[in-house]
């Protein structure tokens, strides 16, 4: 390979990395949105406070839904019609979504619209760290997730400060990014390893391939599990903050939006320290591992401080992520476990089932918390999470030096 030859290939790997990582962006900026803005969007349209909280949990569920759903269509595509088509069609109809967000006025087309804008967020994740991964080489491809996720995790910060423009306002400034976005990957390119699947006849996003064998379901069940404490952290300890506020004697009401901002920075911050440490022990297993107990750590400390003021909040938010900052680590482990065939429908849906687990989470965690309040039940749903992924962890194999250039086998 020539000097010229192995330039463009590396010029072509970095462009790759920068537009997963600005889809990742504009993804998480969808996602963290609604949290940051939802007291403010629910008064505005008429919600009473009485109903905030249950009808914010309806909202992010139906949103969460979309998120399953589309996880398992983008998936499919990708993997019978190539990662590159996902990039363009979830952008798209998340851009159109995040428009017509911005003139909502009643709770039921809220829901409906932010559904739609799930579907369509679904695909950018998975196709990113799929691309990523099967593109650069296995010494390196842990380097390329890490910096997905870090440019991506800003996303919350952009969504953090934009939400200051008003809410409606930054549903329409998701819309506009999505539409940049969409404009920068004209000029993205498939993986080669893709490419060499879909000239053969091998089955490819056969979703039933991860049921129909025993030891595969329970693989990619466990690669799901492993990322649950992460989405609860964030998706009911930091978004129901208001709640945990008033069950710790908070003096004044704490703020979703700037805990959700500070957890996010230090998710980011996390996911650089995962990356590293997995490239020094060789090890995304051991990586996982030391951030799932630490994260008890951060969990217990923010449940346990009683008046808590703003800034202890926001310092809090910021441990936890950090804690918690093991996702580029977790959707690579996903990546990495499943041939090329079926690599985009699992890493497409892996992680947008775990953020669709934030549904029965969200109902179990109500269920303690009425039954031994906001604190115990917080304590419990983060002891069974955590339990649940170590358990998980435990029953995958090291992937750290894989060969990806394989396929699954019906």
């Amino acid at each position: 390979m020539t000097d010229a030859t192995n330039a463009k290939a590396t010029r072509n790997a970095v462009f790759l990395v920068l537009v997963a990582s600005l889809g990742y962006f504009v993804d998480i900026y969808d996602l963290v949105i609604f949290s940051i803005v939802r007291v403010d969007s629910l008064r505005a349209i008429g919600i009473p406070e009485i109903a905030l909280k249950p009808q914010g949990v309806y909202v992010i569920n139906i949103q969460m839904f979309g998120l399953l759903l589309g996880g398992l269509i983008w998936g499919i595509i990708g993997d019978k019609f190539g990662r590159i088509r996902v990039l363009f069609g979830s952008i798209l109809l998340y851009s159109i979504a995040n428009f017509v967000n911005g003139l909502v006025h009643d709770i039921n087309t809220y829901a409906i619209v932010r559904f739609i804008a799930g579907i369509g967020l679904a695909g950018e994740l998975g196709a990113g760290i799929t691309l990523v991964s099967e593109t650069l080489s296995k010494e390196k491809r842990g380097y390329g997730t890490m910096i997905v996720a870090v440019i991506g995790l800003f996303g919350a910060v952009a969504a953090a400060q934009v939400a200051h423009l008003g809410w409606r306002n930054a549903y329409f400034v998701g819309g506009g990014l999505g539409i940049v976005l969409l404009l920068l990957r004209l000029g993205t390119f498939e993986s080669g390893m893709y490419k060499n699947v879909a000239e053969s006849n091998v089955s490819k996003g056969n979703v039933l391939m991860l049921f129909n064998d025993r030891k595969r379901f329970l693989k990619y069940l466990y690669c799901i599990l492993i990322g649950a404490p992460l989405w609860y952290v964030v998706g009911v300890l930091i978004t129901q903050a208001k709640e945990f506020g008033t069950a710790l004697g908070a003096p004044q009401e704490l703020k979703a939006g700037a805990g959700i901002m500070y957890s996010y920075i230090g998710i980011a911050i996390g996911d650089i320290f995962a990356g590293l440490l997995a490239q020094v022990t060789k090890s995304r297993k051991i990586t996982m591992l030391v951030f799932l107990l630490l994260s008890i750590v951060s969990v217990s400390a923010y449940l346990s401080t009683k008046g808590i003021t703003s800034e202890q909040f926001i310092w809090l938010s910021f441990f936890m992520g950090c804690t918690v900052g093991y996702w580029a680590t977790f959707v690579t482990i996903a990546a990495e476990q499943f041939g090329t065939n079926l690599r985009s429908t699992v890493t497409t849906t892996v992680p947008n089932f775990v953020r669709g687990a934030l549904i029965p989470i969200n109902t179990a965690f109500d269920f303690f918390a009425k039954k031994h309040g906001m604190i115990s039940g917080g304590y419990i749903m983060m002891g069974i999470l955590t339990v649940i992924a170590l358990f998980s962890l435990s029953q995958l194999k090291e992937t750290f030096s894989k060969d990806l250039n394989y396929v699954e086998i019906s």
